[in-house]
């Protein structure tokens, strides 16, 4: 038997939901997408998928909330026409190049002429004024020394950060705020999330661009995003930081949340990726569907491995840029299998426990 391209995992209550009544489609009332930078590239296809299959039937409002990459993807779901701006932001992620050792202000200048091209001249107002989706974007504004753009003290600021978090999560508060930038046609079931400091920001045409380029900026790699527009001042960066695969409340009203990912399980924050210990808190994910490439599915791609950050450094660009494609047109299967678990209703059978 040929093995499964796809895993599909669930929160307590949307386990035992669907495995009693099936999954009606227009019961997901959010979809998360989760920091990972070129590891979105796995899942490329899989929003495609998602966007013929599941979008079509979706009853609105339909809360989308992204950290990072996350957020890169949403701001192509919610274009009028997702499957072009999907392709955009495909194409110019395939085939970016950089000089031979590109410093924080090229990579930066890069990603602030990637997103003008994957919005286009009317992305940002269809975003706005989407009918069926609200756009959310989760960033962090930075406090104290990590506000700074000096990278022996932000490298320190972030070790000291790093090492408190590993004692108690809840230190990350100390360092940074999250900023949740929300669409106010609709207030999200994580407007009021608790645990860190929080400033709500409401979503305009002056500053979603910001948002989203400011969500993706990783510490050290690209510059924080100064002042947004309608922000408290100060410096924002990657909403990974905090909220690395969005541990909060996904889900509100009785409604799924349909979460897309490129890993079978769900890390807190960015500083959290070897602590295997620390998990989401089973109320954020109690009717949350995980949707993630089998670890079979993975192990037949390029070099065994989903695309990633340290790929730059790893290959020429051309190398890096024909193994990436590979990797995109392999996944074309996992799309398939989506499309067919969903067409031929058999999520059902297919539920894993989340843990």
């Amino acid at each position: 038997m040929k093995p499964f391209s796809l895993t599909f995992k669930a929160g307590a209550g949307a386990l035992e939901s669907i495995r009693k009544h099936g999954l009606d489609i227009s019961s997901i009332g959010t979809m998360a997408g989760a920091s990972g930078g070129a590891k979105w590239l796995v899942l490329s296809q899989l929003d495609r998928a998602i966007i013929d299959t599941i979008v079509p039937k979706l009853k609105g409002p339909v809360h989308l909330i992204g950290s990072s990459i996350g957020s890169w993807r949403f701001a192509c779901y919610a274009q009028a026409d997702p499957r072009a701006a999907i392709d955009r932001f495909e194409d110019l992620y395939l085939s970016q190049t950089y000089s031979e050792k590109p410093d924080i202000h090229e990579i930066t200048a890069l990603s602030r002429e990637m997103i003008n091209a994957v919005l286009g001249p009317t992305g940002i107002d269809e975003i706005l004024a989407n009918p069926l989706f609200r756009m959310h974007v989760m960033a962090v504004r930075s406090r104290h020394v990590l506000a700074s753009e000096n990278r022996a003290l932000l490298a320190l600021g972030l070790m000291a950060t790093a090492l408190l978090n590993a004692v108690d999560r809840a230190t990350l508060g100390w360092s940074f705020e999250r900023a949740l930038f929300y669409d106010k046609r609709d207030v999200p079931p994580f407007f009021d999330v608790t645990g860190f400091p929080l400033q709500t920001i409401e979503m305009t045409a002056d500053n979603l661009a910001d948002s989203v380029l400011a969500t993706g900026s990783i510490p050290l790699v690209l510059s924080g995003v100064r002042d947004i527009a309608g922000a408290r001042p100060g410096v924002y960066r990657d909403g990974g930081v905090i909220d690395y695969h969005l541990d909060l409340p996904h889900s509100a009203e009785e409604r799924f949340t349909l979460f897309p990912h490129f890993y079978g399980r769900i890390v807190p924050g960015w500083f959290d990726k070897r602590l295997k210990w620390r998990r989401p808190q089973a109320g954020n994910v109690d009717r949350t569907i995980l949707v993630s490439p089998s670890d079979e599915f993975v192990a037949s791609l390029p070099n065994a491995k989903i695309p990633d950050r340290s790929d730059f450094v790893n290959y020429e660009p051309a190398e890096r840029e024909r193994i990436w494609r590979e990797c995109v047109a392999a996944c074309e299967a996992m799309a398939a299998e989506f499309v067919e678990v969903i067409e031929k209703d058999q999520l059902a059978a297919r539920l894993e426990p989340l843990w």
